[in-house]
């Protein structure tokens, strides 16, 4: 299983709005590099959901349910989208400010590509956060 974040703003699509909605299609995603994560995951990935510009922490945890397919957004062939299904909303969530304090995620492209919408985790940085916000793997 491999690990990922997307990031929205709670204004435009929530954490709560993705539990009322019990599944989405990620789409709009118009930046090659976070299409080609897009494109990489696989059903069953866990995924941590951000929120950008108002908040600005790690929420909750969604799962992939349906991988990469023609983003129905648009008709240009080269953007596609994931569905997304919640999984757990995090006890504690876990802000930026304090993942750049964390010296063992300095790393982490949340920090390296902030403006990157849809972005790896890799295994030890899913731990930390998991760690960072009461939570068990």
């Amino acid at each position: 299983m491999a690990y990922w974040l997307v990031k929205s703003e709670p204004s435009v699509y929530s954490w709560d709005q993705l539990v009322k909605d019990k599944q989405t299609d990620w789409t709009g995603v118009r930046n090659y590099a976070a299409r080609n994560h897009l494109k990489s995951m696989k059903k069953g990935d866990e995924v941590f959901f951000y929120h950008s510009n108002e908040g600005l922490e790690i929420v909750g945890i969604a799962k992939v349910a349906k991988e990469a397919y023609q983003d129905p957004t648009t008709e240009e062939t080269a953007w596609v989208c994931v569905d997304l299904k919640p999984h757990k909303k995090l006890k504690t969530p876990v802000s930026l400010a304090t993942i750049k304090k964390e010296k063992r995620l300095k790393d982490m492209a949340l920090i390296r590509l902030g403006r990157l919408s849809v972005q790896p985790v890799s295994e030890k940085e899913y731990d930390v956060i998991m760690e960072m916000a009461g939570e068990t793997k």
